[in-house]
């Protein structure tokens, strides 16, 4: 592999390497309760820093939007910001995904590849999921943190590299030292500037705020307003998905109701509280037009949400591969989901690129 086609790679990896759901990355901070207030003001204190930052919250909270907001409040902002989720990067590739590998130095590895420590070198790495790192791999990444160099997989020859580390994790980390499952050296490596996120339920008086931003970002084609009493019920609701599940609720409310003014009983079909019935939509490759069709027959057997959603989820995805010519990575970069996510969908739903 040449220089020039590692640089290109780097390159290519750096825009793409975790485009989470967009729901974290571009919710980023949003909201004006006393929690939000009290985030951002906590992020405007850590970001100068150089110390390593833990970010614990529940999962769909925004903690990648968090850890984006500090490398941006950082000395760093101009430099990488690289993402990794540690859960998903299967356990026999993770070393060479943050180490790199030289050619040969494993069955498949035709050539020599660097790492995301070195892609960040400068700037930020951020480790999602750390919780959910093998425990062989927490030692290595020990030893990288105290030493500030990476060995690549199959490579003799240490490489400097200057990173700041942002992790994250939904677990309870401490619990997971308790059963062995998490090194407490690590923790305190990790854990000197501790951030929490607050969950969606614990500050309802963003949800406003937050819808108009995701129809801001979507576009104006199936735009709907929701009145007072939607706004009352959607808060109301527990939001186990937090701002990743609103933003599914508002994305499927411009799906089958596109272009309507909802009130709370809309909001009880978009929550799954009561069938969603006498809905058609037309699909289109882009935008995607609605269209919601007055009750023809009070028999009429309601549409299975799920087998709906399912269903215009699979003519998405296929959309965008064929739009994409078959490059899974960019397909995922136009569905704005994790390379990773897209490619778990197409097994689920027996696509092909």
């Amino acid at each position: 592999m040449t220089e020039t086609m590692i640089r290109s790679r780097s390159t290519v990896l750096k825009s793409v390497a975790r485009r989470v759901d967009d729901t974290a990355a571009t919710s980023r901070l949003i909201g004006r309760s006393a929690a939000m207030t009290h985030l951002r003001d906590i992020v405007g204190r850590v970001g100068p820093s150089l110390a390593p930052v833990l970010i614990s919250g529940p999962s769909g909270s925004g903690k990648e939007a968090v850890a984006r907001a500090i490398h941006e409040a950082s000395d760093r902002a101009g430099k990488p910001f690289i993402a990794i989720n540690c859960g998903a990067i299967p356990a026999e590739l993770i070393e060479s995904e943050l180490f790199g590998h030289e050619k040969g130095s494993f069955t498949g590895a035709a050539g020599r590849r660097i790492g995301r420590f070195e892609e960040a070198n400068g700037g930020t790495l951020f480790l999602d999921e750390i919780g959910d790192m093998r425990f062989d791999m927490q030692v290595k990444l020990l030893r990288v943190l105290e030493d500030g160099v990476v060995n690549r997989v199959g490579g003799g020859t240490p490489i400097p590299v200057d990173v700041r580390i942002i992790s994250a994790t939904h677990r309870d980390v401490r619990a997971e030292i308790d059963a062995s499952k998490f090194r407490e050296d690590l923790y305190f490596r990790l854990g000197v500037l501790p951030v929490q996120t607050p969950g969606l339920a614990e500050r309802p008086e963003d949800i406003a705020d937050l819808i108009e931003h995701f129809q801001t970002r979507m576009g104006p084609v199936g735009h709907v307003t929701f009145e007072p009493s939607a706004i009352e019920r959607l808060s109301d609701h527990a939001w186990p998905g937090n701002v990743r599940e609103l933003r599914n609720v508002v994305e499927r409310a411009r799906v089958l109701f596109g272009g309507a003014t909802l009130g709370s009983n809309h909001v009880d079909q978009l929550l799954g509280v009561v069938p969603v019935s006498n809905v058609t939509y037309i699909a289109q490759v882009r935008p995607q037009a609605v269209v919601v069709t007055p009750p023809a027959d009070p028999s009429r057997t309601p549409i299975n949400l799920k087998e709906l959603l399912e269903t215009m989820e699979i003519e998405r995805i296929q959309l965008a591969l064929d739009m994409a010519e078959g490059v899974v990575s960019e397909a995922a970069r136009m569905l704005t989901l994790k390379r990773t996510t897209l490619i778990e969908k197409m097994r689920k739903y027996g696509v092909n690129g």
